[in-house]
């Protein structure tokens, strides 16, 4: 059970840090007060009211419609800090003593105890007596 709540727990933080560095836009085109297009990630497209005005000089003159675009922009975290450098001399000593300390335990193991009755298989019931003579102990 606690292996089961370790890995929930793994798997929910693994998603915290996915959602924290995670970076997109949302483009959004109006077309007056009425929203035409929302795109994630690229440009929305446009209601194609763009209105180019032609002058008789050959020179386009581009005036402003009705038309409205909105870019929000959200960015996540770029960089990950561990903590590891946040540690202070004495607890980095601590830490690398403890760690030393405990790969070189030497662990006394017990004998092999001599199990007589290991190999020996029971016999096979052909009956039940308990069912058959109805005497249960109570």
């Amino acid at each position: 059970m606690q292996t089961f709540f370790r890995n929930i727990t793994a798997l929910f933080m693994a998603f915290v840090v996915l959602l924290s560095t995670l970076s997109f836009s949302v483009d959004m085109h109006y077309c007056g007060d009425t929203l035409v297009d929302v795109a994630v990630n690229t440009d929305a497209a446009t209601c194609g009211m763009e209105v180019m005005v032609e002058t008789p000089l050959k020179t386009s003159i581009t005036t402003s419609g009705c038309c409205t675009d909105q870019k929000v922009v959200v960015s996540g975290q770029d960089e990950l800090n561990l903590g590891v450098n946040a540690l202070s001399l004495d607890h980095q000593i601590f830490v690398t003593t403890f760690v030393y300390v405990y790969q070189n335990l030497i662990f006394e193991t017990l004998p092999k105890a001599h199990i007589p009755f290991q190999e020996y298989s029971p016999p096979t019931l052909v009956s039940d007596y308990q069912v058959c003579y109805e005497t249960f102990l109570i």
